[in-house]
């Protein structure tokens, strides 16, 4: 296939491209970088087939050429990335989103959209199934990847109901691996960053809360498997292997060696309390689930971090 990947150079982004390439496939990466890395794709650049494209889809999208397939993941994915950047974050999930599926549907090609966990906000059904409907704060602070996301959902079920568009829905769960930026904000690379650097770990609340995370190449599999698929979604895509997140810092601590503390700060507002997929859904009908256990995922993402010393891992400004 010849397949379009907005945000292809962010974090989960450049790893679909590469499974994309690896395989045989084209790819047309298209992204603006303001979450993404060019070093990311570096090592794509110069592989047959791999094309990148400097652009914000908000403003538009024309692929000329064959296009088979959009893979939608262009949007700040970590909660400092999309309150730094509230507005370009709602007009990804919005026109964006509108952009991709009319490259789509023009091109008569299968459309994927990354969806998130985040569209069911702070859960009152654990754990989540698919047809859970959220419990969103629509105006709080995490609301403008929340609401950018239940929008993308609700514009791509209208073009597959009404323009007839082969598009599908996929709602992806805490990621983690290498290329995790260190400052991003995310818990995984939070934690990593601060035990690499003798830093306390920041640990929001009592730690009690929970997450399910799951390593990048077992989403990717997801992905791609999403993609070759007429599966309309959406289909939660995460491992049910639910952790608090003060068991996930003592497990950094464990892996990294670190005599790092830890240190509580106060629960931000609208921040989940729990969060665990059901994945019966991607079992039965993508053939899908992980197979990556978190200690040995971890270990994966604590090495990326130690081969790459000129990344700094001292902490930039206060702590959030």
């Amino acid at each position: 296939m010849r397949v379009v990947v907005t945000g292809g150079a962010g974090f989960v982004g450049s790893h679909l491209c590469e499974a994309l390439l690896g395989r045989g496939d084209d790819v047309v990466c298209v992204d603006n970088l303001s979450t993404g890395s060019a070093e990311n794709i570096a090592a794509l650049r110069d592989q047959r087939g791999f094309t990148f494209v400097h652009a914000d889809v908000s403003t538009g999208l024309e692929v000329p050429g064959r296009v088979d397939a959009v893979a939608h993941l262009a949007s700040p994915a970590s909660p400092a990335d999309y309150q730094r950047l509230p507005l370009q974050t709602l007009a990804v999930g919005s026109r964006g989103t509108e952009h991709a599926l009319d490259l789509a549907r023009r091109h008569e090609a299968r459309f994927v959209l990354a969806s998130t966990s985040e569209v069911y906000g702070d859960p009152r059904i654990h754990p989540q199934p698919e047809e859970y409907w959220g419990h969103v704060n629509p105006v709080g602070p995490r609301s403008v990847y929340d609401e950018a996301k239940r929008y993308a959902e609700a514009v791509t079920a209208a073009y597959a109901r009404h323009a007839g568009t082969n598009a599908g829905i996929v709602r992806i769960f805490n990621t983690y691996g290498p290329r995790l930026r260190p400052h991003d904000g995310r818990v995984v690379s939070s934690f990593i960053r601060q035990a690499l650097a003798g830093e306390p770990l920041t640990l929001f609340g009592d730690g009690q809360q929970t997450r399910s995370f799951c390593f990048v190449d077992d989403l990717v599999r997801g992905i791609v498997a999403m993609l070759d698929s007429r599966e309309p979604g959406p289909v939660n895509l995460g491992n049910p292997d639910e952790r608090t997140v003060a068991e996930l810092a003592g497990l950094v601590l464990h892996i990294t060696g670190s005599s790092s503390s830890v240190r509580n700060l106060p629960l931000p507002t609208d921040d989940p309390v729990r969060r665990c997929p059901v994945i019966d859904r991607a079992l039965e009908r993508l053939a899908w689930k992980p197979e990556t256990g978190l200690e040995e995922g971890l270990r994966a993402t604590v090495s990326w971090f130690r081969s790459r010393p000129a990344q700094p891992l001292a902490a930039v400004g206060p702590a959030r």
